[in-house]
């Protein structure tokens, strides 16, 4: 579009506006005859800046992508790799939560030999998850800190 053609739409926009700022400050009031003058104002500050154009590209852009969307089935593949991911991705999250398919970070392999777990301090019993963390606890212990 042409300097004219900006001019003109942002003058349309703005004498529609300022005659439905008229309307409704006469039936609703004051408040909202101020809130229907701030929206009309938005219409020549966006001209004036240049704003208004920007907007009517990024509408261009947006509407070329989604033809290009509605129409190609390479795109569709992608949108649907993407579903494909999320349900993943959420199954994934649900599993974990119940602790399902979750292997311990010091665990054994099945069919493997490896050291069982480390006795706690003080002989309690309960198993050690790791031999530094363990080393810890007890320094910790002996310093009468739990």
């Amino acid at each position: 579009m042409d300097d004219a053609a900006w001019t003109a739409l942002a003058l349309t926009l703005t004498t529609v506006g300022a005659a439905a700022t008229w309307l409704l400050w006469r039936r609703r009031g004051l408040v909202a005859g101020l809130r229907a003058a701030a929206l009309t104002l938005l219409v020549p500050a966006a001209w004036l800046t240049d704003t208004l154009r920007m907007f009517t590209r990024i509408g261009d852009a947006v509407a070329d992508w989604t033809l290009g969307l509605v129409f190609s089935p390479v795109v569709w593949t992608g949108v649907t790799l993407a579903g494909v991911s999320v349900v993943l991705l959420v199954v994934a999250g649900m599993l974990a939560r119940r602790g399902t398919g979750v292997r311990a970070r010091n665990a054994v392999a099945p069919g493997r030999s490896g050291d069982a777990p480390a006795a706690g301090p003080a002989g309690r019993g309960t198993p050690a998850i790791d031999d530094d963390l363990a080393d810890i606890e007890a320094l910790l212990r002996s310093k009468g800190i739990s």
